[in-house]
This record gives C-alpha cells, structure tokens and sequence, in this order.
C-alpha cells in the first residue's frame, strides 16, 4: 500500500492503518526489541557480578550495558522519526516499517524509563538504610 501525504488520508487508508497496527501489535516482532534489551541488560547485569568477583573494576559492565542501551533507544528513536518523515512526504511505501518502528522505539523508551526509575528507588532504599 503507497502511503500519500499527509491530508490524503481518507476513511479507507485509516481502516487499513487502524488494521495493519493491530496486526503488528500482535505479532511477537513488534516487542522483538524490547525483549533482546532486557536479555542484554540481565546479561550486563550477570557480567557485572562476576566481573566484581574477579577482581575487575566493580560498576563497569553495569555502566557499559547501560550506555548500550541507551543508545540502542536512541538508534531506535531516529529510526522511528525517519520513518515518520518519510511517511509525511510520501516517500514511505509501507506503512508497517513506520508502526513497528514506533512501537520500538516507544517500548524501549517505557522500559529505559522503567529500569531508571527502579534504580533510583533501590538506591534512595538504600541510602536510608541505618549503618
């Protein structure tokens, strides 16, 4: 389906958007993303304990998975935003690429999101731990 520029949407193209999202939505593929992020953060998280063990510097895999993943969300953003671009000029031809991008990038941002805030409560938890 070629998608036409903005305002040549009529009630047709919404029904098929509206449809196509739906799929895409359902299908594993569109949290894809979302999931290798959480297995690569577990996996950092793993590395991070047995790099302490090992005499290495305590925090760094932590660290470093952390700023993978922060600019996997932000690859993930540009992409999205690309697409959204290529959608509002016409020159998208498929408007599934510019949905599940979105989505990506949308669910990666929710979980970052998630991870930080959780962080800052185990931290402020343990800050007011009596010594």
């Amino acid at each position: 389906m070629a998608v036409s520029p903005l305002g040549g949407f009529g009630s047709t193209y919404i029904s098929s958007l509206a449809q196509a999202y739906r799929q895409e939505v359902v299908r594993p593929s569109a949290t894809a993303g979302a999931e290798n992020a959480v297995r690569a953060a577990e996996t950092g998280a793993a590395g991070a304990g047995s790099a302490a063990r090992a005499g290495g510097v305590p925090g760094a895999d932590i660290a470093q998975a952390a700023g993978n993943a922060l600019k996997q969300v932000e690859a993930l953003d540009r992409t999205a935003t690309d697409k959204a671009v290529a959608a509002a000029t016409g020159d998208l031809t498929d408007i599934h690429d510019y949905v599940v991008a979105a989505t990506e990038a949308q669910t990666m941002t929710e979980l970052t999101t998630t991870v930080r805030n959780k962080a800052l409560e185990a931290f402020n938890e343990i800050m007011r731990m009596p010594l």
